[in-house]
């Protein structure tokens, strides 16, 4: 095991007074998800624009994956509203794994996974409270539940993407 070192001692570190060892470096951010250690890794930043890019496309699969069960469960019978939280889990396991190792490449850590978790579901309540609200309000209009679902869901998953992106780059995966 190497001993600590800090920026006076290694001028390779940059001036971080971070302990060189394996052991501690595997429980860093373990309780809190905001620490330092928690951070992309500064030798290879992604820009902004290729974040912004990177997010959009895994959202955009990742709402293949929501909608396409969403209306899937529906085919088979599931009410809108189960079938909406069914195909939210599933959308938001998709997002995270891809937006962790590809958007904001960011090593695994079981911390940074709770708070994501925690994002997704105080997005869940506002995403499915919305999709509950428009649903019925466009068959009310005289929608089909086809169309109904359809854009309430767009409308929902816009305000949960926005929010998602702002928190996950400035919270959860920050970047310096």
């Amino acid at each position: 095991m190497s001993t600590p070192t800090s920026g006076a001692d290694n001028p390779d570190t940059s001036g971080a007074d971070l302990p060189d060892d394996s052991v501690l470096d595997s429980l860093r951010g373990a309780v809190d998800p905001l620490e330092a250690r928690h951070e992309s890794d500064p030798a290879h930043p992604t820009d902004f624009r290729t974040q912004v890019t990177r997010f959009f496309l895994t959202g955009v699969l990742s709402a293949v994956v929501d909608y396409g069960l969403l209306q899937l469960f529906m085919l088979f019978g599931l009410g809108y509203g189960p079938a909406k939280a069914l195909s939210f889990v599933a959308g938001t396991l998709t997002a995270y794994s891809l937006n962790r190792r590809w958007t904001f490449q960011a090593e695994p850590s079981r911390a940074r996974f709770v708070a994501t978790m925690g994002l997704y579901a105080l997005m869940f309540g506002v995403q499915w409270g919305l999709f509950m609200l428009l649903v019925p309000w466009f068959h009310d209009l005289g929608w089909s539940t086809f169309w109904a679902t359809t854009v309430g869901y767009v409308i929902a998953q816009g305000v949960a993407t926005v929010t998602n992106f702002i928190v996950q780059r400035t919270v959860i995966f920050r970047v310096r």
